[in-house]
């Protein structure tokens, strides 16, 4: 028996049967079936349950939201020496007076605010009679006027003892003069309540907020106690198979929410301080009011800064008889805004969160209409639990690629869709983007090269025909010059030698094999090289003018392609004749690991898998000055360094 001729070319792996392709994706979809049907049921009893226990979920999300902001205080402490239990009651003593001490100055500028607002009724009138003609703002402003001439009549009679406002006379007292003859009007008035009554009218609205709170501490302090036994609870719960993966969700989920809550905090902050600085020196009344209400509003997603902006606004148009305090407080509000989103959230919040702006905005929705305006409060951080879950668990990848903020789509991937798109515009903006960070090299090596692979797969199996292949390497090539282009105009001229190398680039079977040659030619040209693309469908060039040319690359944007790179390197040596030049083989994307055995079957001179693999090869083998082992010649990967083979004398591949 023969021994097997070592250039033989290995089959490749037989393709599964029909019955068996059948099989194998039917027992898939009823799997992916199942699972959807049981995440669909999940999904909606989870909302059901949120929806019907509001009432306690709202506490314990709180509760839980806050343990993580003041989990590493209580650590800290409790590192210091102070026990557990005292670390907690100091921290939660230490929230609450600031807390408290919070309200009460909201609670005596807002009383102040009120004694001082029937003054700006008559800026108001004359605001309004600006607005002639029916037009919209004057009856507003007018309303403005009247709500603020009630509420100073309604304090200055309360400071007088007269709340009901009836100016009339006593029993058994005569008119004034001039008034005998009209009529006597008549009031009814309920009989003053007792005290326990009007206690109970008062204390009725906060008992719900009231309650809420002391639930809220109460959950707090447990959790903070008991954290690391509910930690270990939750992998027992759920991950006991894998500890690994549920500690690092765990750690995760702690790590972002208390770090988006602090650095929130810290944001606020700041805007509270700017906003209620700036109004005290515009000279807007209760700055200090409208710094704190700013504070608190913006912690509202979106909404918040609307109202932060609105209220001082409007108490400006009441104040001033001009227009420059309210000109200048729309210019504070903005100023800040831009200041505060563009760059104290990018500094401080970095990838903390993880959400896209789009996820923002539909959990915003989402957990307002579960939970009202509590909802809106804890929507990011309640978010952002979500998404780390996603991001462990792989039933729940879905959430974070629905809502997290990394890309879902790898460059080539991108880049490729555009293509299918027919959107040259959207794909050259991709591909110039990341030249602005990467040399052209990188981005053809990195995204376009890989893109034109996943179109010849897609046209290997019949996804479209060899026209529709031509349109996107024409979309590809033209994106591509441009580039060239681009970097040729900011690179100073490369001194050629005489005669410079010529290379010949040849596209081996269609339009994105040809897209492939005409890459590395505008990379080679960068480099000094006097290169030229062609494709091979026609034909190849005749002898005459191969003869002209140094060395010869094949493009193939299939690296499995062996078979037809062994037939059009073999036309490439017969038409050579007696002057035979290296013939390289740009298998792109061809594994290291089959470059030699790629070498010996197809019978080149050499096998590169990329451009920069190429452009060493082709570009700088003719500098070398000694030749190398034959294996050195043989193999250039990804990345692998220039061959010292000269270009005029080809290098012998070993046996795998």
């Amino acid at each position: 028996m023969a021994p097997p001729d070592p250039t033989t070319i290995p089959p490749p792996p037989p393709a599964p049967s029909p019955a068996q392709t059948e099989g194998i994706d039917g027992a898939a979809a009823s799997g992916s079936r199942l699972s959807t049907e049981a995440l669909i049921l999940l999904f909606f009893g989870t909302i059901a349950a949120l929806y019907l226990g509001r009432d306690v979920f709202i506490p314990l999300a709180l509760a839980i939201l806050m343990s993580f902001a003041l989990g590493p205080l209580v650590t800290r402490l409790y590192r210091l020496g102070l026990g557990r239990v005292p670390a907690v009651l100091v921290v939660i003593t230490l929230v609450t007076l600031l807390l408290g001490g919070f309200a009460a100055m909201v609670a005596s500028q807002l009383v102040h605010l009120a004694e001082e607002l029937p003054r700006y009724e008559s800026n108001l009138r004359a605001k309004a009679k600006l607005f002639s003609g029916g037009m919209p703002g004057s009856s507003l402003i007018d309303h403005a006027a009247d709500v603020l001439r009630d509420m100073g009549q309604e304090i200055e009679q309360a400071a007088q003892g007269n709340p009901s406002g009836w100016s009339g006379t006593q029993p058994g007292q005569q008119p004034p003069p001039g008034q005998q003859g009209r009529p006597i009007p008549v009031e009814i008035h309920q009989p003053p309540s007792s005290p326990l009554e009007a206690l109970s009218s008062v204390a009725e609205p906060l008992l719900g907020p009231i309650a809420t709170v002391g639930v809220v501490i109460v959950f707090v302090i447990f959790v903070l106690l008991q954290r690391e036994d509910l930690r270990d609870r939750l992998i027992r719960l759920f991950g006991l198979g894998d500890v690994h993966r549920t500690t690092e969700a765990v750690n995760d989920a702690a790590k972002r929410v208390g770090r988006y809550l602090i650095m929130q905090l810290v944001i606020n902050l700041a805007y509270g301080v700017l906003v209620g600085t700036g109004l005290f020196f515009i000279g807007v009344p209760n700055a200090l009011l409208w710094g704190m209400l700013g504070t608190i509003l913006r912690f509202i997603p979106y909404l918040g800064p609307f109202l932060a902006t609105l209220l001082p606004t409007a108490l400006a148009l009441a104040v001033d008889p001009g227009w420059s305090t309210v000109l200048l407080t729309i210019g504070l509000f903005v100023a800040i805004e831009l200041i505060t989103n563009n760059l104290l959230e990018p500094w401080l919040y970095g990838s903390s969160t993880g959400l896209s702006p789009l996820a923002i905005i539909v959990a915003a929705v989402f957990w307002t209409t579960l939970w009202g305006p509590v909802g809106l409060l804890l929507s990011t951080p309640l978010t952002v639990c979500l998404v780390v879950l996603g991001r462990h668990v792989p039933q729940l990848q879905f959430l974070e690629v629905l809502l997290g903020s990394a890309p879902v789509l790898t460059p080539e991937v991108k880049f490729y869709q555009r293509l299918l798109a027919d959107d040259p515009h959207e794909a050259g903006e991709l591909a110039e983007d990341l030249l602005d960070q990467q040399p052209l090299q990188e981005v053809l090596d990195g995204m376009i090269l890989p893109a034109l692979t996943l179109a010849e797969q897609d046209r290997s199996r019949g996804a479209f025909d060899r026209a529709r292949s031509r349109v996107l390497a024409g979309i590809a090539i033209d994106i591509v010059d441009r580039l060239a282009e681009a970097v040729a105009e900011e690179r100073a001229p490369i001194a050629q030698r005489q005669p410079p190398l010529r290379v010949l680039c040849v596209g081996a079977r269609n339009g994105l094999d040809r897209a492939g040659a005409v890459m590395l030619a505008h990379l080679l040209r960068l480099k000094g090289v006097d290169a030229d693309a062609i494709t091979a469908e026609p034909g190849l060039p005749p002898r005459t003018e191969l003869a002209t040319y140094d060395a010869v690359c094949l493009s193939f944007t299939d690296p499995r392609a062996w078979r037809q790179a062994r037939r059009l390197t073999l036309r490439l040596r017969a038409r050579q004749g007696g002057q035979r030049k290296p013939v390289w083989l740009g298998l792109w994307t061809l594994p290291p690991g089959e470059i030699v055995a790629a070498t010996t079957a197809t019978g080149a001179d050499g096998v590169v898998s990329s451009l920069a693999a190429a452009v060493a090869a082709l570009a700088e083998a003719e500098e070398a000055e000694v030749q190398p082992p034959p294996a050195e010649a043989a193999v250039a990967g990804p990345g692998a360094g220039p061959p010292a083979a000269r270009l005029d004398q080809p290098a012998v591949s070993p046996s795998p």
